[in-house]
C-alpha cells in the first residue's frame, strides 16, 4: 500500500497550513524530514529539514494505526500557512517516495479498514458541505455513526428471528409452538414498522440536505419582487410598476434560523397572450408546484387556484401603502422578520422526529428491506427465513458491508483532496 499525503487545510496563505501523511512509511519519512517521534498522539515542535534545507519549523504529530484516521499509520505537519511552504514539504514528500492523496482517498482508506462504515462516509460528506446549523445536525448525527447504529439493532432483531425460525425448521416434524411463532411475527412486524417509519421521513432529510424551496406565488404587481428583495436584504429582482416584469424564476439562497432555504420569485399568474409571458407562467407554476411551501402574496387569484397546499402562508403586502398594521411592508422591512419566523417554523416543524438517513441510496436501501419483510403470517418458515435473509442483506448494503463497489466512485468524488 503506497504512503499518502495530502494538505489538510485550504490551499492559500493562512496562519497554519496542515500537510497528512498516512500509509507504511508514513513515519519512517516523516521522522527523516523531523527527527525521532517516539510518542503517539503528541505534538513535537521540530525544524523539519530536506538534508541541509531548512523548509521551516512547526508541529508535527504522528498517529499509531489503531488511533489514526484512517487505521493506517498517520503524521501530520503543521507549518506555516504559506504556499510556498507547502509545496516545498510535498517535494519532500514526493523525492520520499509518497504519492500525492486523490481527493477523498484519506477517508476510502478509513472505510475500507473498518473505521468507518458507508452511511457515516456520506454524513462526513455532507458535514463538509453543509451550510446551515440544521444541516450540520443532520451530518453530524450520520457522520457519528448513529444510522448505522440503528441499523445494527434492525439487524438484530432480524437475527432473532432467524435464531428462532432455524429452530423451527430444523425441527419441522414437530409442532411449532405458537409463542415460537407469535414471537418471529412480532420482531418482523417490528422491524418493519421502524423501517417505514424512518422512510417516511427521507423526503422531508432529503430537502433539509440539498434545501428547501419557498415559491412567491401571486398575481403581477402583487408585491412578489419587493418582497423578495426585502427578504434578501439587497435587490436580487427587478421591480417596475409594469405588470408581468417578472418572466422568469429569480432564485435567492438563504439561511433562515439554520434551515436552507431558497427562495422564488415567480412569474404573476395571470391569463396573458404574450408568448414570452405565458411561458414564464407556465414555468412559474410548475416550479410552484414542487416547491416545499407556496408563500401567497396578495389574493389568491383565480389563475393560482389549485397551488394551495397544506402548510402554505399567505401575506398581504405594501403596508406601507395600505395602512394595514398587519400587512408586510417591503419598503420600510415591517413584518419581514415576523415572516421569516412563520416560514422557519412552518418547515422545522416538518422536521421533528423524522429520523437520519437522508441518501437516495440509503432510503432505497430501507425500502427493499421493508419490502422483503412484507410477508403473510402463514406464509412457511422456509419462505420466512428467506426474507429475513434478503431484509438483513439490505441493510448490509446500507452500511457498506456488502455489495458496495458500484457505490464508492458516486460517495468518494464529492470530497476534497486531504479529507
Amino acid at each position: 500500500m503506497t504512503t499518502i499525503f495530502a494538505e489538510a487545510t485550504p490551499p492559500g496563505r493562512g496562519g497554519v497550513s496542515i500537510v497528512r501523511v498516512s500509509g507504511p512509511d508514513a513515519r519512517r519519512v516523516t521522522e527523516r524530514l523531523a527527527g525521532r517521534l517516539e510518542a503517539a498522539r503528541f505534538c513535537y515542535y521540530r525544524a523539519i529539514r530536506d538534508g541541509d534545507d531548512l523548509i521551516d519549523r512547526g508541529l508535527v504529530i504522528r498517529f499509531d494505526a489503531e488511533a489514526s484516521f484512517t487505521g493506517e499509520e498517520s503524521t501530520e505537519f503543521h507549518l506555516h500557512g504559506a504556499p510556498v511552504v507547502v509545496r516545498r514539504l510535498e517535494r519532500a514528500l514526493s523525492e520520499a517516495g509518497c504519492r500525492r492523496a486523490e481527493a477523498g482517498e484519506f477517508t476510502l482508506r478509513a472505510f475500507s479498514r473498518g473505521k468507518m462504515d458507508l452511511a457515516e462516509v456520506e454524513g462526513l460528506s455532507d458535514l463538509l458541505s453543509a451550510e446551515t446549523e440544521a444541516q450540520r445536525k443532520l451530518a453530524a448525527s450520520t457522520s457519528s455513526g448513529k444510522l448505522g447504529e440503528e441499523v445494527e439493532m434492525w439487524r438484530q432483531a432480524l437475527l432473532r428471528a432467524g435464531a428462532m425460525l432455524t429452530a423451527a425448521i430444523d425441527f419441522a416434524d414437530e409442532e411449532i409452538p405458537d409463542d415460537v411463532a407469535d414471537g418471529v411475527w412480532r420482531e418482523l412486524q417490528s422491524v418493519r414498522t421502524r423501517l417505514l417509519a424512518e422512510l417516511e421521513g427521507f423526503p422531508v432529510r432529503e430537502r433539509l440536505r440539498e434545501g428547501f424551496e419557498v415559491a412567491l406565488v401571486g398575481a403581477p404587481n402583487a408585491g412578489k419582487s419587493s418582497l423578495m428583495n426585502a427578504i434578501a436584504r439587497k435587490d436580487v429582482a427587478i421591480v417596475t410598476p409594469v405588470a408581468g416584469t417578472t418572466r422568469d424564476v429569480v432564485e435567492f439562497r438563504a439561511d433562515i434560523f439554520g434551515l436552507p432555504v431558497t427562495f422564488l420569485d415567480t412569474a404573476g399568474l395571470r391569463e396573458t397572450e404574450d408568448l414570452v409571458e405565458g411561458l414564464g407562467i407556465e414555468r412559474a407554476r410548475a416550479r410552484a408546484e414542487a416547491a416545499d411551501m407556496r408563500l401567497f402574496v396578495g389574493d389568491v387569484t383565480e389563475a393560482a387556484r389549485g397551488l394551495e397546499r397544506a402548510g402554505d402562508l399567505f401575506v398581504e403586502t405594501k403596508g406601507d401603502l395600505t395602512g394595514d398594521p398587519e400587512a408586510v411592508s417591503s419598503v420600510t422591512g415591517r413584518g419581514v422578520d415576523e415572516l421569516l419566523k412563520r416560514i422557519f417554523e412552518g418547515l422545522n416543524d416538518r422536521l421533528l422526529g423524522t429520523g437520519l438517513s437522508s441518501h437516495l441510496r440509503q432510503a432505497e436501501a430501507i425500502r427493499m428491506a421493508a419490502e422483503a419483510l412484507d410477508i403473510e403470517i402463514s406464509a412457511p418458515p422456509e419462505i420466512v427465513a428467506e426474507a429475513v435473509q434478503e431484509a438483513n442483506r439490505h441493510l448490509l448494503r446500507l452500511v457498506g458491508k456488502l455489495d458496495v463497489e458500484d457505490y464508492l466512485d458516486v460517495v468518494f468524488r464529492e470530497f476534497c483532496v486531504g479529507k
